[in-house]
This record gives C-alpha cells, structure tokens and sequence, in this order.
C-alpha cells in the first residue's frame, strides 16, 4: 500500500485546532492519534500535535514503541 505524502505544512495543519485530525511524524512516518484521549485537543503535555517529535522522543517518559498504538496514515516528505 502506497501511504500518501505530507509537507511539514500539510502536518502542522492537523493539530487538533485547524482541522479535526490530530496527527504527529516520528522517524517519518505520520501517525493519528487522534483516538488516544492523551491527545485530546492536540496537546499532549508540553507537546502540540501537527509537529515531527523524533527529536522529542528521548525526553519522553516512554520508548517509541508507543507508536505502535497507532496507525500509519502518511509519510513526512
């Protein structure tokens, strides 16, 4: 299955305030976490959605595995 293409741009609009979905890139791959009530509104602590977090991760308390809980929806291009 071929995943679509998204800008920096084109993510940062799906953050929960401009449009419904709330989506965040991690390793280039885009995810929607919209369904997690960690996200709820597109912020998840100090964290917004529509935003790359690979550089974020390892201030995490938690691993990338989290991703998993998610799916893919798109490519961060």
């Amino acid at each position: 299955m071929d995943l679509p293409i998204y800008s920096k741009q084109q993510l940062a609009l799906r953050n929960g305030q401009d449009k419904p979905e709330i989506w965040v890139a991690y390793k280039g791959n885009i995810y929607d976490v919209g369904s997690s009530r960690l996200w709820k509104n597109g912020k998840h602590y100090e964290h917004w959605a529509g935003q790359d977090l690979t550089d974020e991760l390892p201030d995490a308390p938690h691993t990338e595995a989290v991703f998993e809980k998610f799916e893919v929806i798109g490519l961060l291009k």
